[in-house]
């Protein structure tokens, strides 16, 4: 699961134009985008600075702890949900807005995505993150050096848990500093509260299918894609910054998100599932093949598997810790003979071409509309 979120993170929303006029789409997320994750990275280091204050009143373990989480939040990332969110907020208040009054909102987003990352790593004994240590890993080197008592994996992975469930709670916090309307707020929780739902509902069939490879499919594994990366990485931040701006869940902006989101998420998650295979480490911070080592049902898998003759077939059920780098690189190769991997690349381009169609009848701002472009194509650039 953890493989899908950190190459999540890999979503270049910086322009690959020079943005000075050759390029109108790289422009506009060129003269947004560093705004934006500056703004949210100094509410995230303002609003963190004051909760470890606090943490560490209780005791100075505590501070360290705290201060443990503060850093998982801001090591890095490309703060993909905030900017979906931003888009789907701009995208209705238009270009004068001011932003201060729902950075917080915006904010959020990162700590909840950093309590997804953290229990990923966990679940999925994890290594390393955007190329350091998982939190649980991290503790648990800590443990020894320190020389405590008791087992230091079993210890790293309690305070793991510990740290995601704190920026669960740090994210409903900062949410509720938005300046909304009562009425609004209630609305924008309720979108909150389902992307949570969904994405549990997604990680739950995630951790299913690693354990019930079997009975899966292609179909099962774009429905774990649906609820486990496109809501919550794409159509609930979309619809989160439609709420923001006070848009009714019926209305015309929600139906495009929605639709855009939906093709957008899934691309995202496929294109996750050809870097969990091809991905270069020094990109994705996590190393090549894991999902090849598990056994893990993507959709890329799921489809070698129908396409193969029986050979093929026999060869891609090796999996387990025990495959050699040079049996990995066998059988990405042998993934890539069956073809499941062209295929993939034509259902990320169909699902491109779904999104920019939402696009072209949505009725939002011209702006956000260059810009959620980019990102569509975005999801597609991801494969190189």
């Amino acid at each position: 699961m953890a493989n899908d979120a950190v190459a999540g993170d890999a979503l270049q929303v910086a322009p690959t134009g020079t943005g000075d006029g050759d390029d109108p789409v790289g422009g506009v997320l060129a003269a947004f985008t560093h705004d934006l994750v500056t703004a949210v990275d100094g509410t995230l280091a303002d609003f963190l600075a004051t909760e470890i204050a606090a943490l560490h009143e209780i005791d100075a373990a505590m501070g360290g702890f705290a201060t443990t989480a503060r850093d998982c939040v801001l090591a890095g990332g490309k703060r993909v949900r905030p900017t979906f969110a931003y888009w789907g907020w701009r995208g209705v208040v238009g270009g004068d807005e001011p932003l201060p009054p729902v950075l917080p909102a915006l904010a959020a987003l990162e700590l909840l995505h950093t309590f997804a990352l953290v229990h990923d790593d966990v679940m999925d004994a994890s290594d390393t993150r955007r190329g350091l240590p998982t939190a649980h890993r991290a503790a648990a080197a800590r443990h020894r050096t320190a020389g405590h008592a008791g087992d230091p994996e079993r210890y790293g992975e309690a305070v793991a848990v510990l740290i995601g469930d704190l920026c669960m709670i740090w994210a409903d916090r900062l949410l509720g500093q938005a300046a909304l309307p009562p009425a609004r707020m209630l609305d924008l929780r309720r979108c909150y509260d389902q992307m949570r739902v969904e994405t549990v509902a997604g990680q739950f069939l995630d951790v299913l299918g690693e354990h019930d490879a079997a009975n899966w499919s292609v179909d099962r594994a774009l429905r774990v894609a649906r609820y486990k990366t496109a809501s919550y990485t794409v159509q609930r931040p979309l619809l989160f910054g439609a709420c923001l701006a006070g848009v009714a869940a019926d209305a015309p902006p929600a139906a495009a998100y929605t639709r855009y989101g939906l093709a957008v998420g899934e691309a995202f998650q496929l294109c996750d599932d050809l870097l969990g295979v091809y991905g270069d480490p020094a990109t994705t911070g996590k190393p090549a093949g894991d999902d090849l080592r598990t056994g893990k049902p993507t959709a890329l898998l799921m489809l070698a598997r129908e396409l193969a003759t029986p050979v093929q077939r026999r060869a891609l059920a090796r999996t387990g810790a025990g495959l050699t780098d040079s049996d990995v690189a066998e059988l990405a190769e042998l993934v890539a003979d069956t073809g499941a991997v062209d295929r993939v690349d034509l259902m990320i381009d169909d699902r491109v071409a779904e999104a920019l169609a939402a696009l072209e009848s949505a009725p939002i701002d011209e702006t956000a509309r260059t810009a959620l472009t980019g990102l569509a194509a975005a999801a597609t650039r991801r494969r190189a």
